[in-house]
Parts: structure tokens; C-alpha cells; sequence
């Protein structure tokens, strides 16, 4: 297989003669092998494993994202990844960056639904006058 992963602005890592990929779906962990049908998968913040021929596993933190396989193809498209070879390392980083960043989104969201809400009430007094 041909693994490619994607982030927003450039190619993160493109690899050929890839002989198996382990990713974080929401239905669980996802083993690909090169006969798998096609198909599409949303990915959510994790650990993904892949295995070239002839070389060790290469571990990649992802954050939530789209996989999709076609034939010989897989594409991996996320909006951050972190390489690395110390599972440890990758874990945390996974936990601090791309967990706490969707926090940190959450929140924003929440403010801006407080500032919204408000600016709708204060509209509707002002017409009402």
C-alpha cells in the first residue's frame, strides 16, 4: 500500500510499500492490510501505526481527521501530526495538544454562543422600543 498523510499545508509523510496501518476510529482501533475493501473512516485524536516492508513500525500522533482507502491508496487527512518512536512521548502529546485543544474549542465555542445570545436579546429589546 501507499501511505500518505496530509495536514492542511503540506504532506506530512508519504511512504510506499506499506504492509500494514493500525488508526483510532470512534468504533475502536482499525487494522488495515492491502486486500481491504475500500472505504472511508473518520479518525479521532490518537496513535497510528504503519509498517513498511522491511523496516520497524513508524508510530504518528493524529489528530481528528479522514482516512480513506482506494485500491492501493490510503490517505490520512488531519489537521495536526506529530512523528516520533517513543510511544510515551506521543501518548502525552496526543493528551496536551490535541485533547486540550478541542477543550480550548469548546470554550471558545461556549463564549461566542454567550456573546451571540446576548446580541440577539439586546436586537430584539432595541426593536421592540
Amino acid at each position: 500500500m501507499n501511505l500518505k498523510i496530509l495536514l492542511p499545508f503540506r504532506v506530512f509523510i508519504e511512504k510506499t510499500d506499506v504492509a500494514r496501518i493500525i488508526a483510532e476510529t470512534d468504533a475502536g482501533s482499525l487494522g488495515i492490510l492491502p486486500r481491504r475493501l475500500d472505504f472511508v473512516t473518520t479518525l479521532k485524536p490518537g496513535i497510528m501505526t504503519f509498517q513498511a516492508k522491511g523496516e520497524n513500525e513508524t508510530y504518528v500522533a493524529v489528530d481528528e481527521g479522514v482516512l480513506v482507502k482506494t485500491g492501493a491508496e490510503v490517505l490520512v487527512s488531519v489537521r495536526n501530526a506529530i512523528g516520533g518512536t517513543e510511544l510515551d512521548t506521543l501518548r502525552d502529546a496526543v493528551r496536551d495538544e490535541f485533547l486540550g485543544l478541542h477543550i480550548h474549542e469548546q470554550s471558545m465555542r461556549r463564549v461566542m454562543a454567550t456573546m451571540e445570545s446576548g446580541f440577539i436579546r439586546r436586537l430584539a429589546e432595541f426593536y421592540r422600543e
